[in-house]
């Protein structure tokens, strides 16, 4: 299967279950691999032959503006979810990092694998 990856997104939101991280933004780090539909060959250079990685970006930023999360767990569900109904992709991984939370923590987060890999 061929993916598009999107690495290194970060996007300043309030989430968490503790009151301390519902009062000022985090910094999260999201990264993702989509499977692209139908084999995910481009038979051309049309991008409707594929998954139009700028548009998946700005949803994602459109629905974490609109959405509050307390677990990282809850925000990658929630972005698998988009992706693959949204954009029809039969195969996404997720990854959700909160950064510098911790003391002598870089990040903390979660990986999340959701439908079939081809």
């Amino acid at each position: 299967m061929d993916t598009i990856f999107i690495s290194d997104l970060r996007v300043d939101m309030l989430i968490g279950v503790y009151d301390w991280e519902r009062k000022v933004p985090q910094t999260v780090q999201l990264d993702l691999e989509i499977g692209i539909p139908d084999g995910g060959r481009p038979r051309s250079d049309r991008i409707k032959e594929t998954i139009d990685y700028a548009k998946v970006i700005e949803r994602i930023k459109t629905s974490l503006q609109q959405n509050r999360f307390l677990l990282v767990e809850r925000l990658a569900e929630h972005l698998a979810g988009l992706v693959m109904t949204e954009f029809k992709a039969p195969w996404v991984k997720v990854s959700v990092s909160k950064l510098a939370v911790e003391k002598d923590v870089k990040r903390v987060g979660i990986t999340i694998e959701r439908g079939t890999k081809t």
